[in-house]
């Protein structure tokens, strides 16, 4: 009896250690409850980076809208067709959802995972320019969008708050930052993957994007972009290539160069260079073609046309070097900077010497972080179809060269495309509407939150590729 009382209470212990056991096996490691706020920020920056610069079809088509490439095969997003890959939900699902809510939410944690006050206050004004880049693209996009009451997982119909609104928010909110960073104070340090806490290096980029964004509305309130835009400049911009905001992609899964795993990975023949660009670029003897394409099977250089199947075989292809896995995503870059700032002289605004001088800048700079020298860009710069002059529309001469440096940022590309006019892209081959002015809404959109939709809709004159965003006057 008294050996049958011990088995019984050897397995009572028994039972009761294995029930312990077992319910530790609920905790989902790969998925935990709670994680760091800086965690968080080095996702959204990541996947911010992975957006603008994919060259997914089902969710960033931008270099076929603006005819820097053509695809061989499937021709419908070349010609403008949006939906039937449900591109717009594609797009607006992966800034709100994957950068946007990690964004907000590492905000949150840091009211308790940050003790020092001053690091802090760093770090989430380095999160809000993070948010302020991302809403930017957005409203530039898409127009009237989801903002004051975006990202409250209790209220899932939000109202679409009016595109100038945004903007002008958005900008308030970029000043805060501004202030709000001290370089006397530490940043987010290692988590900050593009300029690894430089808090230093955070002003000059908030400052820079304070700059573009201040471009963005010159055509609609000049007084109010000059002012912007003079602040800017006094504030600290981008001087040269080392203050370009990089992502470093790394030459392992899963944090490659989106571009390699669409062209490389995949073992896809999808795209080669559109005739528009490549063809352009060959004539006015640019030193970077061979770092945008490879030769044809000629030896070459040609492109297809947009909108028209391409033979993959017959064409230049994107260059080897913007497919390699650990390729970096640029966010802004001096080259783009200067190209702004020789516009800004342009209007009459205070930013100092000649707009020929940061128009020589803006292309030299980019000319040499694709790979060619000084000399090369001075010999470019001779040619009369390049050299700036006193007579020169400006919006033309700025515009074609811009359109050309921006070659690995297609959606800056359309959005200055649309702002300045230049070059005047003819629409693709049996293209489905004009050269997309804006994103329509997503069908998510459509069908859940129709009331905030349609009246979103109606404001910006219909959900139409055609209609033009407040910015966008000519």
């Amino acid at each position: 009896m008294k050996n049958i009382k011990f088995l019984f209470l050897l397995l009572l212990v028994f039972i009761s250690s294995c029930t312990k056991d077992l319910t530790s096996l609920n905790n989902d490691i790969k998925n935990p409850a709670v994680v760091p706020s800086n965690t968080l920020f080095t996702n959204a920056q990541k996947n911010f980076v992975r957006t603008v610069v994919s060259t997914n079809v089902n969710l960033n088509i931008f270099r076929l809208i603006v005819q820097y490439w053509q695809e061989t095969t499937y021709t419908a997003e070349s010609r403008y067709n949006l939906n039937s890959r449900s591109i717009p939900q594609g797009l607006w699902t992966a800034m709100y959802r994957d950068v946007l809510q990690d964004l907000e939410t590492s905000k949150t944690l840091m009211a308790t995972d940050v003790a020092d006050p001053a690091i802090q206050k760093n770090q989430l004004a380095q999160v809000d320019i993070m948010e302020v880049y991302t809403y930017y693209y957005l409203v530039t996009t898409f127009g009237n969008i989801p903002y004051t009451e975006a990202l409250d997982i209790d209220n899932v119909f939000p109202k679409f708050d009016e595109q100038k609104e945004v903007f002008t928010d958005l900008l308030t909110r970029l000043d805060n930052d501004i202030t709000a960073l001290d370089p006397a104070a530490e940043g987010l340090g290692t988590a900050d993957v593009i300029y690894n806490g430089d808090i230093t290096s955070w002003k000059k980029f908030a400052n820079s994007l304070k700059l573009k964004m201040g471009m963005t509305i010159a055509d609609d309130d000049a007084a109010k972009s000059k002012s912007i835009v003079e602040s800017a400049v006094e504030g600290g911009i981008f001087t040269s290539n080392a203050d370009n905001a990089i992502f470093q992609f790394l030459a392992a899964p899963p944090n490659t160069n989106p571009i390699w795993e669409d062209l490389v990975q995949s073992g896809r023949q999808d795209f080669v260079a559109a005739s528009t660009l490549i063809d352009t670029i060959t004539q006015i003897n640019d030193p970077r073609v061979p770092f945008y394409f490879t030769n044809d099977n000629a030896g070459s250089f040609s492109g297809g046309g947009p909108g028209r199947s391409s033979s993959y075989v017959t064409f230049s292809k994107p260059a080897a070097k913007i497919a390699l896995p650990d390729f970096p995503g640029v966010l802004l870059d001096y080259s783009e900077v200067e190209f702004m700032l020789a516009e800004a002289v342009e209007r009459g605004y205070n930013v100092g010497s000649t707009a020929a001088d940061h128009y020589n800048k803006a292309i030299t700079a980019s000319i040499v972080y694709w790979g060619g020298t000084d000399t090369e860009a001075a010999q470019y710069l001779q040619q009369p179809s390049v050299a700036y002059t006193s007579s020169v529309n400006y919006k033309q001469k700025i515009g074609f060269q811009k359109w050309i440096a921006l070659y690995n940022r297609a959606w800056d590309a359309w959005i200055e495309w649309r702002r300045l006019d230049y070059p005047q892209l003819e629409p693709a081959y049996r293209a489905t509407s004009v050269i997309p002015l804006r994103f329509t809404y997503p069908v998510n959109e459509q069908n859940y939150n129709t009331e905030n939709y349609n009246t979103a809709a109606k404001a910006i004159g219909g959900d139409v590729v055609s209609a033009k965003l407040f910015w966008d006057k000519f």
